[in-house]
């Protein structure tokens, strides 16, 4: 015995209606993304003001760890709230969420400083990562499936596309209130107290996002399958056991959510990071150049979500992926030219060479005792913390050489001398406006990539699921593979250049896991986008 659901009861809203439905779900969407992302944007006084470690290199890869472990917890957040947005309905379940991400984002800028409270500043900002972790494991399935459940056929990909830009937006508006903020008050004050502002201006992002979406009725599917007293008992369950299912998950998880995370984490994360540190870009000048091209690529998720609604969901994200190995490389190699071309022609014309007996960056060590105890790594250390590419090799006797010429003086006040000698410049720089220019086509580039394979996934993972169990079986595997492949991107990436010495090798993440996505989208998507409608009665 089966019941059928009614799969395709899509409304024919007024123009009014699905204005209201799509503004109210991507704001909120914005306003969520916004208060998980001000943790990255301020990484670097967060480690300052919570985490108890004098060593650059041990505060970011401990505040990068803290970054991840709030992706860790969101497939939590994911069958917690997609359990009762099967069972309990859509609207209120991502109200929820909203409310509790809103909340915990602003406790963030009340924490004490670890100069104060010592240990306890860093266990609360790991307490209220996980719970922004959980709430956003909800939000996003939430709202894409509210959004795809309104939209009338052959409109699902461009409606939900808004959902996708506004997970970028919220990154952007990070960064926008962020320079705002610094914009009025003075650098003393930034330091001391101001940069809390963009944590507590999250209650006033929650007011704005409850009264919108209070004003929203239920899912028109939701509500027919109560009526009928169709929902599922226990819709984890059923995702995994439903017919066909596990495919489904298996490709959402490694060829979807997987791939697009890491390439999206790449174009704005990454490349923030990479101008900051690796080619030591002044601050604010790095986060006005990536806010002013992630706002530019912003149209390439509407574009290729309205795009995917006429050649379908796959194309788009099959030519993304491919296009991402090709680029990706060239992109960064491009930026690292542009935003600091005198580093880059020093690294080139005076390479830099560590060698010893045993060369190897401990970081357990580092972390546990603030300091490398062998020479050479010690050494690997200084250049890690510089941004300085360096190779190495195998000696007798530790030693440094900067342009095939020794180094006699390995002190830090003594590599300084050497490597501005050799027309290293260590202190933050400016970008020539023609360096922004390219900066910033490379940006578009990297964006066009992100918006192919993100623009039309919110409308594919909806209509991969039945809709008694979509909001878990869409959930879980998003929030596995954004959570746990995008989430630690930073910390992973951190790790190589760390270990590696090269400030390009972090991408080399990205390009594998978007490897696998395509070969698993390539072989899995076509038949695992087509869920049957009928669900068997013992499912439910």
């Amino acid at each position: 015995m089966a019941t059928i659901v009614a799969e395709d009861l899509r409304p024919d809203p007024s123009p009014a209606d699905i204005r209201l439905v799509i503004t109210a779900s991507s704001l909120g969407t914005l306003f969520e993304w916004y208060d998980f992302f001000i943790y990255g944007t301020l990484a670097s006084i967060i480690g300052k003001t919570f985490v108890p470690s004098d060593n650059e290199t041990v505060r970011m890869v401990l505040v990068w760890a803290g970054f991840a472990v709030g992706f860790g917890f969101r497939p939590f957040g994911a069958a917690l709230f997609g359990f009762l947005g099967d069972r309990l309905g859509r609207k209120y379940t991502f109200l929820v969420t909203i409310t509790l991400m809103g909340i915990a984002t602003a406790g963030v800028g009340l924490i004490p400083p670890a100069a104060q409270i010592g240990l306890w500043a860093p266990g609360i900002v790991i307490f209220l990562r996980i719970l922004q972790g959980l709430a956003l494991g909800g939000e996003y399935g939430g709202a894409a499936i509210y959004v795809a459940e309104h939209s009338p056929p052959g409109k699902a990909g461009f409606y939900t596309s808004f959902i996708q830009a506004c997970v970028a937006g919220g990154f952007i508006l990070s960064l926008v209130i962020v320079l705002l903020t610094k914009l009025v008050v003075s650098e003393a004050a930034w330091a001391a107290w101001a940069w809390r502002f963009p944590f507590v201006f999250s209650l006033v992002l929650l007011g704005v996002s409850l009264w919108m979406r209070l004003k929203l009725s239920e899912s028109p599917v939701f509500k027919a399958m109560k009526e009928a007293g169709e929902t599922v008992k226990n819709p984890i369950k059923a995702s995994f056991t439903y017919p066909g299912n596990l495919k489904r998950l298996f490709v959402a998880l490694f060829g979807i959510a997987a791939g697009l995370t890491v390439i999206w984490y790449t174009a704005l994360f990454s490349t923030l990071t990479f101008l900051t540190t690796t080619m030591r870009v002044e601050e604010t000048t790095a986060q006005l150049i990536v806010g002013a091209g992630g706002l530019m690529g912003l149209f390439w998720f509407i574009l290729f979500g309205r795009l995917s609604d006429a050649v379908g969901r796959k194309a788009p994200i099959v030519i993304g992926y491919a296009a991402t190995l090709a680029l990706l490389f060239p992109i960064f190699w491009v930026m690292g030219s542009a935003a600091n071309p005198a580093l880059t022609h020093a690294n080139m014309r005076a390479p830099v060479v560590v060698s010893g007996p045993t060369c190897q960056y401990d970081l357990t060590t580092m972390v546990l005792s603030q300091q490398q105890k062998d020479k050479c790594a010690q050494l690997l250390d200084y250049f890690s913390k510089k941004g300085i590419a360096y190779t190495k090799e195998t000696t007798p006797v530790v030693a440094v050489s900067i342009g095939g010429d020794a180094v006699t003086d390995t002190s830090p006040k003594g590599l300084d001398a050497a490597l501005a000698a050799n027309g290293y410049r260590l202190d933050k720089v400016r970008p020539t406006p023609f360096g922004v220019i390219i900066i910033l086509a490379a940006m578009l580039v990297m964006s066009a990539l992100a918006g192919a394979t993100y623009g039309p996934v919110a409308a594919l993972l909806a209509e991969m699921f039945p809709p008694r169990i979509r909001y878990s079986s869409m959930s879980i595997p998003y929030h596995i593979g954004t959570g746990y492949f995008g989430g630690f991107l930073p910390l992973i990436s951190q790790l190589i250049v760390a270990k590696t010495g090269h400030p390009y090798a972090g991408l080399w993440y990205t390009w594998i896991v978007v490897a696998v996505a395509l070969v698993v989208t390539l072989w899995g998507l076509e038949g695992a986008a087509a869920p049957p409608r009928v669900v068997p009665a013992d499912e439910t």
